[in-house]
């Protein structure tokens, strides 16, 4: 793996203030990349450390009361059956699907474009989140665009090059409104990639801008 979130993002989801589509792609990398568990590790020390630095302050003499009911009052999280996503195939050979995606569903397959597919992952716990999976052929390539605010990509088998650098399976890509690149999958093998999509994806083309409403993107 040679591209990883960087430290602010990680931070973040130490704190867990990361938007749901955002710290789910993070988990996804996360969970695979030694480097990174090692430095979300550092983040969640500092949390700790800054926690303990904190004034006191007096609680009500009911506190613990009424957070234990507000505990008991959420709803019960799914208890997901198994890490496999429901709908999509199964990924190729050697690649297998983030434990981070347990208990979401997703669509089957749907066609984007020539060689290009996509499906929609429905977060059982937020289902407002955009997240998505795209599969995408040998040799194509999505539209250049930019971002109105935050894409990140996990790419979860193959690779692409989207003009500033090569990212392969288990790479991580945070891409933003000063960001306009155009992904191109290399040859020898279709990408297949998570993203969650904070704002919009801006395509330059008409077309692809159309594309992208229908997808969500």
């Amino acid at each position: 793996m040679n591209h990883h979130p960087e430290d602010d993002l990680l931070l973040a989801h130490a704190a867990g203030t990361l938007p749901t589509g955002t710290a789910l792609v993070v988990a996804a990398h996360v969970e695979g990349c030694a480097h990174c568990q090692e430095q979300l590790r550092f983040c969640e020390s500092i949390g700790s450390v800054l926690m303990d630095e904190l004034p006191e302050a007096p609680l009500r003499a009911d506190a613990l009361a009424r957070t234990l009911a507000a505990i008991d009052a959420l709803p019960a999280a799914p208890t997901p059956r198994s890490t496999e996503v429901a709908g999509p195939p199964p990924l190729p050979a050697g690649a297998t699907w983030p434990k981070a995606l347990a208990g979401c569903r997703a669509t089957p397959w749907r066609w984007m474009g020539p060689g290009m597919r996509w499906s929609r992952v429905t977060v059982p716990y937020d289902p407002a989140a955009n997240v998505f999976l795209l599969r995408i052929g040998a040799g194509k390539y999505l539209p250049q665009h930019t971002h109105s605010e935050l894409e990140v990509t996990q790419v979860l088998h193959g690779r692409f090059h989207d003009g500033r650098a090569l990212f392969e399976a288990g790479d991580f890509d945070a891409a933003d409104g000063q960001v306009r690149h155009q992904p191109v999958v290399q040859e020898g093998s279709e990408c297949i990639c998570l993203a969650a999509v904070e704002g919009r994806v801006v395509f330059d083309g008409f077309i692809a801008r159309a594309l992208g409403s229908l997808v969500g993107m």
